[in-house]
């Protein structure tokens, strides 16, 4: 079983908006209403793959029931937040910041992720922290994880306190990259860094160029085929492969030939925690991973 853990999840709203005109009153046309969040787009992506998964965070009371598929939530007394996406010509979003947890919210998590962790073959703790949730949440988590194999999908100082508890893979992507180290840190040298500081292994996801990863096999590189749609969930998608490669025993290669594969596919469909299995399956035979000479 791979759990999923998703500290601030959201209930994500989207709105069409015909003609979108600002500062007017404007009629939205439809409304979609899912739960969501990072993780449960991996846990999504991973039972529709044949994985059983159980998604953990916390949540509203009446968010474990909306979320489909099993989950066991840690119950808060905030609401959980939203995250509207307003689409007209392009899309804008309004994310929420996440309801403040309390103390004992942390403390109740802790006890329950405890209870979970030891059944899993692998835990993706993903995204932002909601306020209350201390800096180290995800190093603690992945520490209380033992041996139980760790991926850790976040940026700033989510990621950075992360690397202490030394996670088996770590997935930014390019722009979080940025944001945790700076606009002038290349894709290659952040993924070094990453290792530098306590990684076992760094992913950063960079769009159509690509997978990057530093890892002690080697560095390697894999470009997805071109593909059209919506590249929201495609480094969730990224990080699904990259859990099913760590339950498997993958090679490196075969790893990040599943995780462009499968992130190529996830940009064909229209919400982030599907894919096209059918062009999942396609992309397989075209993806090429490479090895890169290390820098000194």
């Amino acid at each position: 079983m791979i759990l999923t853990v998703t500290l601030n999840p959201a209930y994500d709203v989207t709105y069409r908006v015909p003609g979108l005109r600002l500062g007017a009153t404007n009629r939205v046309g439809e409304v979609a209403v899912r739960a969501g969040g990072k993780g449960l787009n991996v846990a999504r992506l991973l039972r529709a793959l044949g994985h059983e998964v159980t998604a953990l965070g916390l949540a509203d009371p009446r968010f474990g029931a909306a979320a489909g598929l099993p989950n066991a939530f840690t119950p808060i007394g905030g609401e959980t937040r939203r995250t509207i996406a307003v689409v007209a010509d392009e899309v804008t979003m309004l994310n929420e910041p996440g309801p403040a947890v309390s103390a004992g919210e942390w403390t109740a998590f802790l006890t329950d992720f405890q209870a979970w962790a030891p059944r899993a073959s692998a835990v993706v703790m993903s995204g932002s922290l909601p306020p209350g949730v201390p800096p180290d949440a995800y190093a603690v988590l992945a520490a209380l994880a033992g041996d139980v194999p760790t991926i850790v999908d976040a940026e700033g100082d989510a990621l950075v306190h992360a690397l202490a508890a030394r996670p088996h893979v770590v997935k930014p992507n390019a722009d979080e990259l940025s944001r945790t180290f700076g606009a002038a840190t290349s894709v290659r040298d952040g993924a070094m860094r990453l290792r530098e500081l306590g990684a076992r292994a760094a992913v950063v996801s960079d769009g159509p160029r690509g997978l990057h990863a530093d890892t002690s096999d080697g560095v390697w590189r894999a470009v997805p085929p071109f593909a059209e749609g919506n590249p929201t969930g495609a480094g969730d998608a990224a990080v699904a492969a990259i859990a099913m490669g760590v339950v498997a025993r993958w090679d490196w290669a075969e790893t990040l030939q599943h995780a462009a594969a499968l992130s190529a596919a996830a940009v064909r469909s229209p919400l982030a925690g599907q894919a096209d299995h059918a062009a999942y399956r396609a992309n397989l035979t075209v993806v090429t991973t490479e090895p890169l000479e290390r820098e000194c």
